[in-house]
């Protein structure tokens, strides 16, 4: 150590190392009707613009936006619904 401080001594030094969260909740706004609320939180990356969710046979597709919402769970960035596609067969 260099200036004389034992670790954990000096008061702007880290004392444990915390792992940079690469991830944030999010939650999906909008959609068919029938969308479940179970499937409306999720986990992504913070670096996601889109999220796409199976559902009905097709694909509900979500993009990022500037809103956060509050929730119990924790503030999420809010994606909206932009458009539904067929799965292919």
């Amino acid at each position: 150590m260099t200036g004389g401080h034992e670790h954990g001594n000096n008061p702007t030094q880290l004392t444990e190392e915390r792992p940079i969260s690469v991830t944030e909740l999010a939650w999906l706004e909008g959609g068919p009707k029938d969308f479940p609320n179970e499937l409306r939180l999720r986990v992504t990356g913070k670096n996601d613009d889109r999220i796409k969710v199976q559902h009905r046979g097709g694909y509900e597709h979500f993009e990022r936006t500037d809103e956060r919402r509050a929730l119990i769970e924790g503030e999420a960035v809010v994606f909206r619904w932009t458009t539904r596609t067929l799965i292919a067969e």
